[in-house]
């Protein structure tokens, strides 16, 4: 038997009462199988990403996060400095917003009368609900911030989220906006409020550019010295940010990738980290880590195992 080829010895894991989240991940990291063991890697270079003063870091927002009660941390990491450039999907900035006026999303059950809860005026989100009341709050906000608008002027999608942001007090937006947070929002289109700025721009003769916002972004990545990206889901979000490293010489150094999407399939959310690096999307010594499953328990996992080591 050629012994060069076992790496180190399983270690059984063990859990006890009162544990941290740090310590489990550790008992993930001493097992060392499957996505506990993957996770447990994402960890290790989430740390490293955040402990690196030259990297700029990237996050990448997708899925249904926001109503699945992930947007406070995101609006948590912003807020403590652990993120410098958000790029995220619509919807979810729709759904922060609808939070941020005073909405609420509500526990519900996938196993239902779709077509009563239409005739309830209830929209559901897998087991979410949330009423079509919350979109005529939403509606009234959004007219309001859009009025806001010079006539006549340019605007990029960045410079409408951080308006947005300004005129709320909490969530994602808002504490972009306080930080000086750049939120990007490519398909900013494909949202509630896309349709709202359509609604408004009958008459407002308002214009949102969303090539204005490449300009900001590649001023970013041109002047980083190093990059890491934190992926939660793929879609749009994952392929804004890593083809803004095809312009300049390196690609990123770190990155983590939360999906549930098979990569035999094709599709760029379930693509690996490592097909990245032959488009020269990551550098070629470049850690980065895929973790399997749903991002509403990975990320909560990883973000508090990483926040206690730094805390330490």
């Amino acid at each position: 038997m050629d012994e060069s080829l076992l790496g180190t010895p399983v270690v059984q894991a063990r859990v006890r009462a009162g544990m941290t989240v740090n310590e489990l991940v550790e008992q993930f990291g001493n097992a060392r199988a499957y996505n506990g063991g993957s996770l447990w890697r994402a960890v290790n270079i989430y740390e490293n990403m955040l402990r690196d003063r030259e990297a700029v870091k990237f996050f990448g927002l997708s899925g249904a996060m926001v109503p699945g009660g992930m947007g406070g941390i995101v609006a948590d990491l912003i807020d403590a400095g652990h993120i410098d450039v958000l790029v995220s999907t619509g919807a979810n900035l729709t759904h922060d917003t609808i939070e941020a006026i005073g909405c609420k999303h509500y526990h519900g059950t996938e196993i239902c009368d779709d077509v009563k809860l239409r005739e309830e005026e209830i929209n559901r989100i897998f087991d979410i609900y949330l009423p079509t009341t919350a979109f005529i709050k939403f509606e009234e906000f959004m007219q309001d911030v859009f009025s806001q608008l010079e006539r006549g002027q340019k605007y990029s999608i960045q410079e409408v989220t951080n308006l947005i942001g300004k005129n709320l007090d909490r969530g994602i937006l808002a504490t972009a906006a306080r930080k000086d947070i750049p939120v990007f929002c490519p398909a900013l289109q494909d949202s509630m409020i896309g349709l709202q700025y359509w609604m408004f721009n009958q008459t407002g003769g308002v214009t949102i550019d969303a090539f204005k916002d490449m300009s900001k972004l590649m001023d970013i990545c041109f002047a980083a010295k190093k990059s890491g990206a934190f992926l939660v889901g793929g879609g749009v979000p994952k392929n804004y940010i890593f083809q803004s490293r095809l312009m300049t010489p390196e690609g990123f150094d770190y990155a983590i990738q939360l999906t549930g999407d098979r990569p035999d399939l094709g599709g760029l959310s379930g693509a690996t980290l490592d097909e990245a690096k032959s488009w020269g999307k990551l550098t070629e010594d470049a850690t980065s880590q895929t973790v399997y499953g749903d991002a509403t328990i990975n990320l909560p996992l990883i973000v508090a195992a990483t926040l206690e080591r730094l805390q330490k």
